[in-house]
């Protein structure tokens, strides 16, 4: 399981397909007030600011436009070091993509987007989405702009397993009752880990280098392809900390970011995970108070905690029995698939009345195909049983930043308590998914860490008080480690808040975007 983005229906959740938005698949999670990482986290070294001479080459290339995808986007190959330690081993070819301004009003710059994930295709957030529903205002004025990072969709993307074998890992049985369940579990993340290492030449050559800082590094060098003395960026959930990585390693290069559904970097693998858990417990609580109102809600009336005792049972009874889904490959609706379902629907309110029926088709009726399609929309499955490479992308760029969570079925054990004391519903199957990157072939070469950016232009931070994947506490923390941090707060349910229907958070972020007023520090929208 993974962070990721909002469920599809609305023009923003449409896009959304096309993106992840956050990292529960390896470890990293939501931070609430009073964590403990930050203070002992160090802190992100800016790099020097003259660039080295052995990357000159890389600084001053020209792109070679030519048109692709959707009407009025273009596209080019931005050329990175595969290795920015040892330049001179070869080279990485990146997808970049744009949509020039439309006008009218002076040109202002590029504007770079990123969705999240980390395995989202920003070029397919730009194509479906920013590039054409981004405000009319914002678009006239700057050319919209993304880079699919390393290890993702059209950048050298990461391949780790075939689709008959994601088929089976997404149905591995993630909440392990005995000694073979959880050596089944056990042997599931490391045919995964060893599949992405072992399934083609490009995967096992950008293994070693698909972190964040070698992706935040290549924003870097389109920065400048693009002819811009600093960055103006957008970055959804992971693409937080993305952004909040460039604006760390160059802080004198900041122009405009806006930072949304903030990620805290400064906590380790295990806390994040176990107060994302508790985000997911406070979206399905929101949740279930809307459904439990409805004469017709398919958990029955009663409290939120009622709800969750139903939902946690329905769960129980899928472990036992699956339900038959009519999936033409044969695939029944179990505990895992279920409850990826439910969690996909956590990522927007406008889901809700889709999961409302999923689950009653799936409780009265017996019937998965509804938490199935959720399911699948949250792995990115096609019908045709091929996955986009999100999963593989998510698990490869988690596990480089940061050592696992746990590096054993026995220490999950022993947290069980804790993560289900964070989610009575989702906290156990959680605290097993944290289990993968302990088999990862590549060891991690990054840390939890604060970032501070001193020197940096305003960074603007959102954060959603009932976010269930980035929890309100990230954005709270990062826009406090930011010297320049102007904390935005959208007081209402939902991943990201950008673009979602708050004319308060719309117009703030717009009017910052377009004449570097940020809104002011602390901020409150509804």
């Amino acid at each position: 399981m993974h962070l990721r983005r909002p469920s599809p229906t609305s023009p923003r959740r449409k896009a959304a397909l096309l993106a992840a938005s956050a990292l529960l698949l390896t470890g990293m999670a939501g931070c609430s007030p009073g964590s403990s990482g930050t203070a002992d986290a160090a802190s992100l070294a800016a790099l020097p600011g003259a660039t080295p001479a052995d990357l000159a080459s890389y600084y001053h290339q020209s792109l070679k436009w030519r048109a692709c995808g959707v009407a009025g986007f273009q596209c080019a190959t931005l050329k990175a070091p595969l290795d920015y330690d040892k330049p001179s081993e070869g080279d990485i070819d990146l997808a970049i993509s744009r949509k020039k301004a439309t006008g009218p009003g002076k040109r202002l710059g590029s504007l770079l987007v990123n969705p999240g994930g980390p395995g989202g295709s920003a070029i397919g957030y730009l194509q479906a989405y920013a590039g054409i529903g981004y405000p009319a205002g914002v678009r006239a004025r700057y050319d919209m702009v993304a880079v699919d990072p390393r290890g993702v969709a059209r950048s050298a993307p990461v391949t780790c397993l075939d689709g008959k074998q994601m088929d089976a890992y997404t149905q591995t049985d993630m909440t392990p009752d005995d000694a073979r369940e959880k050596t089944e579990l056990s042997a599931a993340y490391q045919k995964f880990a060893s599949g992405c290492e072992s399934h083609d030449a490009t995967s096992r050559r950008v293994l070693p280098h698909v972190s964040t800082v070698e992706a935040a590094r290549d924003m870097d060098l389109a920065r400048a392809a693009l002819g811009d003395e600093k960055l103006t960026y957008v970055g959804a959930s992971y693409g937080t900390f993305l952004g909040a990585t460039y604006a760390g390693l160059y802080p004198e290069r900041v122009g405009r970011l806006v930072l949304d559904g903030a990620m805290d970097p400064s906590l380790p693998a295990r806390e994040l995970n176990l107060e994302q858990t508790a985000g997911f417990e406070t979206a399905f609580t929101s949740f279930a108070k809307d459904c439990t109102a409805r004469a017709d809600c398919p958990l029955g009336t009663g409290t939120p905690d009622e709800a969750g005792q139903r939902l946690k049972a329905f769960f129980a009874a899928l472990d036992r029995t699956p339900l038959a889904t009519g999936d033409p490959d044969g695939r029944k609706l179990g505990e895992a698939l279920g409850t990826t379902g439910v969690i996909a629907a956590m990522y927007d309110e406008g889901a809700w009345p889709q999961l409302r029926d999923a689950l009653t088709s799936a409780l009265k009726k017996k019937d998965g195909a509804g938490l199935l399609a959720l399911s699948d929309s949250y792995y990115e499955r096609d019908p045709d049983g091929s996955y986009a490479n999100l999963m593989f992308a998510n698990a490869a760029v988690n596990c480089l930043d940061q050592p696992p969570a746990f590096t054993s079925a026995k220490e999950v054990q022993q947290a069980l308590p804790d993560f289900e004391k964070a989610s009575p519903v989702f906290g156990p199957g959680l605290a097993w998914a944290s289990l993968n990157c302990a088999s990862w072939p590549v060891p991690a070469t990054g840390e939890a860490h604060r970032i501070t950016a001193d020197g940096a232009a305003p960074i603007v931070v959102v954060g959603t008080t009932r976010d269930p994947a980035t929890p309100y506490g990230w954005a709270k923390s990062l826009a406090s480690q930011l010297s320049s941090g102007r904390l935005l707060t959208y007081e209402g349910d939902g991943h990201t808040a950008y673009g979602r229907g708050s004319t308060c958070i719309d117009r703030a972020i717009d009017t910052y975007l377009l004449t570097g007023t940020p809104p002011t520090d602390g901020k409150r929208c509804s």
